[in-house]
């Protein structure tokens, strides 16, 4: 009886033998490791284009665009995308991303009345716009732009 189970507990595992439960899953076979899942999303970032059987890098614009009123960041949104498209870019966006709030708290009384507080919401406002295939004149028309004050844009190649 006890003896029996203290040495099925002493004995090392086999050489040849899984140590895995049986819920554990098994690893796949070495002819699938080599590939990586590829993306479906149509805005992936390609990064090069083939011509001819030869490779030409492909440029894209990504203009970040911030401000706390949404009213001047959907109006300078809409510059952006009309000068990118007067001047023959492909422009994907606008995308609107998650707004930042950052909240504080301040007690209007210095010392005392800690009941008696005001509370202050400051919300920051997001937007993408992508340029798929920006021309040397979109370059230009960008950089020409008079935006409002209280925006700020961040570009990228």
């Amino acid at each position: 009886g006890v003896k029996n189970k203290i040495k099925s507990k002493s004995k090392p595992a086999a050489v040849g033998k899984s140590t895995l439960s049986s819920s554990a899953t098994p690893l796949k076979d070495s002819k699938e490791g080599g590939k990586k899942p590829t993306s479906a999303h149509p805005a992936a970032k390609r990064t090069k284009t083939s011509v001819g059987g030869k490779e030409i890098p492909r440029q894209k614009i990504r203009i970040k665009i911030r401000a706390y009123d949404h009213k001047v960041i959907d109006k300078s949104t809409k510059q952006i995308i009309e000068a990118a498209e007067q001047s023959g870019a492909e422009v994907v966006g606008p995308i609107p991303l998650p707004t930042s709030k950052s909240k504080t708290c301040v007690l209007k009384s210095t010392f005392v009345h800690k009941d008696s507080r005001d509370q202050y919401e400051m919300r920051v406002h997001k937007r993408l716009v992508d340029i798929v295939k920006p021309t040397s004149r979109t370059i230009d028309s960008l950089m020409d732009l008079s935006l409002p004050a209280g925006v700020d844009i961040e570009i990228k190649m």
